[in-house]
């Protein structure tokens, strides 16, 4: 295996903390961390990060701050593994060991400009779209709200203080992987703001932008045999390292408070309108990604790769994405569409890549309603067929059961798990399907109600169940 390896080329010293990262992992790293790096690498500015997690990783930061804010991003293909070590980050943050108003500070810090996150779904404490007032975080920082433990109640504050400071706003930057993050995360803000006090909502709607951003590269969970195959190419261990693959994209929607960082020449898009490329990703690579998840745990496959190594599978996701998920995309006017399929394919057939399909599998309930059910709902209303689609919502079911055709335990970590333990207890066959698709939030209320969803779904879920994940698939 050939390896390189790049270090930062311009003075650390210089750097002053222009953006602040919240929820700072593996993701975190070998993305936002990265497009930092590059940017000043291209342009010798003086935009570095300082970087926060809320809840754990405290120890993790405390690494980082060991080796001076320096860690290693290893882009790995089949039989070459690029190293990058990244130098932006020049200070990290934890409310467990440097207080919260530490990172209240920060975020009142007049050379700040924008706020990045990776909180997750849950960090920002919606339901339905709106603020959550029930979530038990929300709650208790609407309550003492100079004392957050969420990330909204801490953003929040911190704007708080910057308008009695007489403090230009902020860019907000949502990197999660949400339909309209931007907005969502917005609407967090400004409904919590408003709750404390209506002015404070006025003057943070005025003076700050929530853009959206579409962001993808694919960065599996690190390993023992990760950090080790880090540690063989470097010479020397990285407990701060990350390991992910060579691809990596970010666009934008160009809406900043104030300045903003030059991104683009690191290779991200700034545009008017995120939505098309968000459709593009969410239905073509992660549609086909929970596909492979639920498709490839159930038939033993333990990795992505191990699929696309599969003629069977590959040869269905690549039906699934151009006959059955690009047709439901409005795309822009020269993006190939073609060619994006055929790189996705490229990329799921990374062997270096150890993308393991329980991992996808994760919060299934979650992911299936922008991955899948929305082409579907395009798919009826055209009346075309989705044979791939109701497979893979039919794979759902089956891998919330817990058990391969190997007869190997799969993990259910969802947060209908409860719930869905009890369904697959209590029944099988059509009674389970249709229980299921009554899970609330997940589904809605108008495919239980359509016959063909019902008719194709129960269909696909027989057929795995009696003829196997390989012969569905073939057929």
């Amino acid at each position: 295996m050939s390896v390189n390896l790049s270090l930062p080329d311009y003075d650390r010293s210089l750097l002053k903390i222009r953006v602040f990262h919240i929820g700072f992992g593996a993701f975190a790293k070998a993305h936002t961390a990265v497009f930092q790096d590059e940017l000043l690498c291209q342009s010798k500015s003086d935009w570095g990060m300082a970087v926060a997690r809320l809840n754990s990783g405290a120890d993790e930061l405390s690494a980082l701050d060991k080796a001076g804010g320096l860690f290693t991003v290893g882009e790995m293909s089949d039989d070459a593994l690029a190293l990058r070590q990244v130098g932006a980050v020049i200070k990290t943050l934890h409310p467990n060991r440097d207080g919260i108003d530490a990172l209240i500070a920060q975020i009142c810090d007049p050379d700040l400009h924008v706020v990045t996150l990776t909180i997750t779904e849950k960090g920002y404490g919606l339901t339905r779209g709106r603020l959550d007032l029930e979530n038990a975080g929300i709650a208790a920082d609407l309550k003492q709200p100079t004392d957050p433990k969420t990330a909204i109640g801490l953003l929040v504050e911190g704007l708080r203080l910057r308008s009695q400071r007489k403090l230009p706003g902020l860019t907000i930057l949502s990197c999660d992987n949400l339909p309209a993050n931007g907005k969502l995360c917005g609407t967090a803000v400004l409904e919590f703001a408003e709750k404390r006090d209506p002015e404070l909502k006025d003057w943070i709607f005025e003076n700050c932008r929530f853009p959206c951003s579409m962001v993808d590269r694919i960065t599996p969970a690190m390993t023992e045999a990760s950090f080790e195959k880090l540690a063989g190419a470097l010479g020397t261990s990285d407990p701060n390292g990350i390991l992910c693959e060579p691809f990596k994209q970010w666009v934008i929607e160009d809406s900043f408070a104030g300045e903003k960082p030059n991104w683009d020449l690191a290779g991200a898009r700034f545009v008017p309108d995120v939505e098309p490329y968000e459709d593009i990703k969410l239905r073509m690579l992660n549609g086909s990604h929970s596909f492979l998840a639920y498709l490839g745990a159930l038939a033993g496959k333990e990795t992505i790769a191990d699929c696309m190594a599969d003629p069977v599978f590959k040869t269905a996701t690549q039906n699934l994405m151009m006959g059955e998920q690009a047709p439901t995309l409005s795309v822009p006017g020269g993006f190939d569409i073609s060619a994006y399929g055929d790189e996705l394919i490229a990329r799921f057939s990374n062997q270096a890549l150890r993308h393991r399909t329980t991992q996808i599998a994760l919060d299934g309930s979650q992911k299936l309603p922008q991955r899948l059910l929305a082409p579907i709902r395009r798919h009826i209303e055209a009346d075309r067929p989705w044979p791939l689609s109701a497979l893979a919502v039919a794979g759902w079911m089956r891998y919330c059961r817990g058990t391969s055709e190997t007869g190997a335990d799969l993990p259910v970590n969802d947060p209908h798990a409860s719930r869905i333990s009890e369904l697959v207890a209590g029944s099988d066959d059509e009674d389970y399907v249709l229980n299921m698709m009554l899970l609330a939030g997940i589904f809605g209320s108008d495919l239980p109600a359509e016959p063909a969803f019902v008719k194709q779904v129960t269909h696909a879920y027989k057929t795995l169940k009696h003829d196997g994940v390989r012969a569905a698939l073939a057929a």
